[in-house]
């Protein structure tokens, strides 16, 4: 059974399936986090949508590049979850299945090239305080141990 971390879903409501990779990027003891600026500002785990035909390790090394500007390595799944929520730049609801993996930054390329996102540098505990996705805490809180 895979834990659901937010409010049902609406009645009647279709939400569309949306698979997703996330990372918790650990370096120096410190999380890689993105700030994404709009629609509305909130800190997140690096990560987004894994596309058809892509492996979620796949997605996750794309994701975190295009949020973040940084490669990764030393990736390991840690488990999922999910979430019902509304997708503003797909305009429709979705059940996120939020996969997350640990991983090492490792290399900065570049600036984030993700529209209106910035990579932002937090310990765990400011981490806590900060990540807007009960899933994405609940998920730092269980394994802050290999931090």
């Amino acid at each position: 059974m895979i834990r659901r971390y937010c409010d049902s879903p609406q009645p009647g409501r279709r939400h569309h399936l949306r698979p997703g990779a996330y990372g918790l990027l650990v370096r120096d003891g410190r999380l890689l986090l993105t700030r994404q600026s709009e629609p509305e500002p909130e800190f997140q785990l690096p990560g987004g949508g894994i596309d058809p035909g892509e492996s979620g390790l796949r997605a996750l090394h794309r994701e975190v590049w295009e949020e973040t500007g940084w490669t990764i390595g030393q990736a390991r799944r840690l488990g999922a979850y999910r979430r019902f929520a509304f997708m503003p730049d797909h305009g429709r609801f979705a059940e996120k299945l939020c996969h997350v993996w640990i991983a090492r930054p490792v290399l900065r390329l570049s600036d984030p090239i993700e529209p209106h996102h910035g990579a932002h540098w937090a310990s765990p505990l400011a981490a806590m305080d900060l990540l807007a996705d009960p899933g994405a805490r609940a998920f730092l809180a269980r394994f802050r141990s290999l931090i």
